[in-house]
């Protein structure tokens, strides 16, 4: 592992801890506009096609924030880039408030959420750079609980949501009040993020035509690692925001289930996948990120094909449940793998976010417009596919150099410490009970 020796265990820990907020908060702050899309399509008077229009504009923002995050976090640092991502964030949702609240308009709204969703993306590199640095001066995989707390981030953001929908507070006030505190939180919590760069592995053979440090973004992209590390999170990104869009309608159409009973299922969706993403770590850690995407994959393919091809609707919700449990780790290890080398860390972060970020906007309409033709179950063999094709691609996220030193040692010590529980060993000593904690550095580099 390549830390310093100026870095102690508890900085690395509220590194970690500040990157969990950043996550959550990115979560809420989502959450936050989607709970009150009601209110805001009630005070334009929008047509169905009009808000598309306003998603649209949301997606425009995001894939600009991703494709100038990787220059902005290569250059300024995943801390920086957070900052900034916090003011587009207050910017955009504060003006999208007024706007809705005082009746400024459809164009008003559309560029509001430009800036909101530049910020989104940009927020959304930053913070999985920063995490996959933390990661590895950790020691162990946390990733996949970053996007948990993301996860936990977005329920808290649509409780609200629904708790101001029926206040009926101003969106205005529910905006500003809540994006301000957010933000706030962001910047004070960014004070202990790290340096990331300090985990660049220098080493004296690099072969390839263009030295690593000195690759363009797209040279970046021309790298057939970051294009296969893409076809993964395509298709784990794709199996998670088909379900958010479809799974309630694919239930209520496809099973017979009413309204009521659609949207638990989506409940019990999203519960799987933050349980998944919560017990994976230990998993990964264990095992390696290629059997683990493996394993998902096989999961996921087996989980929905119960969804798709039995007519029989506990069994189909034993398959939603699986579905979850499989997409879950596939989105935060390809995060993972694409930050392997701290030198294009930032590039292939923002390439790889971008093409899962196509999943989530180019998905939904396509299975929707098939589901008009052969039924949403039918048009959900389409994420069938991409799953077996993220399966087949899973090699891609090998860990490498340091990366790969860092899960075995990390796997010994899940192996040890499961062994210690179970009284496998003599020597467990007075502190085989004691809570796990971080390794110190010294200990990291003995390793």
């Amino acid at each position: 592992m390549t830390t310093t020796s100026t870095r102690t265990t508890p900085t690395t820990r509220a590194w970690i801890i500040a990157v969990f907020v950043v996550f959550t908060l990115s979560g809420l702050d989502i959450a936050t506009w989607l709970g009150r899309i009601p209110s805001v399509r009630d005070s334009l008077g929008a047509s169905t096609f009009e808000m598309g229009l306003l998603v649209l504009g949301m997606a425009v923002g995001s894939i600009g924030g991703l494709t100038f995050a990787g220059h902005i976090v290569a250059k300024l640092g995943a801390r920086r880039g957070v900052q900034v991502a916090a003011l587009c964030l207050t910017a955009g949702m504060v003006f999208a408030g007024l706007a809705v609240t005082l009746g400024w308009g459809f164009a008003a709204i559309w560029i509001a959420l430009i800036a909101f969703g530049f910020g989104n993306g940009l927020c959304d590199v930053s913070m999985n750079v920063s995490g996959a640095a933390a990661e590895k001066a950790g020691g162990r995989t946390i990733m996949p609980l970053f996007h948990a707390a993301f996860s936990l981030g977005t329920l808290a953001g649509a409780g609200l949501g629904a708790l101001t929908e029926r206040l009926e507070v101003p969106v205005a006030w529910h905006f500003t009040v809540l994006v301000v505190l957010s933000s706030a939180a962001m910047l004070v919590a960014v004070t202990r993020f790290q340096d990331e760069h300090r985990f660049e592995e220098h080493t004296a053979t690099d072969t390839s035509p263009v030295p690593t440090a000195q690759l363009t973004r797209w040279q970046v992209w021309a790298q057939p690692s970051t294009l296969l590390i893409g076809v993964i999170v395509l298709g784990m990104a794709l199996a998670e925001g088909s379900a958010n869009d479809w799974l309630p309608l694919a239930m209520i159409d496809g099973h017979g289930l009413d309204n009521a009973g659609g949207a638990a299922v989506l409940t019990v969706f999203l519960a799987a996948m933050t349980a998944g993403r919560v017990a994976g770590s230990p998993l990964i850690d264990r095992f390696g990120r290629v059997p683990v995407l493996r394993v998902s994959a096989a999961v996921a393919v087996v989980g929905l094909g119960m969804l798709i091809f039995i007519d029989n609707v506990p069994l189909a919700i034993v398959g939603v449940v699986l579905w979850g449990l499989g997409a879950s780790l596939g989105f935060p290890m390809g995060m993972s793998a694409a930050a392997d080398d701290p030198r294009t860390a930032a590039l292939k972060v923002s390439a790889v976010a971008t093409i899962g970020y196509v999943a989530f906007l180019a998905g939904p309409p396509i299975i929707g417009f098939l589901g008009e033709h052969i039924g949403l179950l039918g048009a959900l063999l389409v994420v069938f596919v991409f799953i077996i094709a993220a399966g087949l691609a899973s090699g891609a996220a090998r860990e490498t150099g340091a990366a790969a030193r860092e899960r075995d040692a990390a796997g010994r010590a899940t192996g040890a410490a499961g062994r210690d529980r179970a009284g496998t060993t003599s020597d467990a000593g007075p502190d085989a009970g004691a809570e796990p904690r971080l390794p110190s550095d010294d200990e990291a580099r003995r390793r």
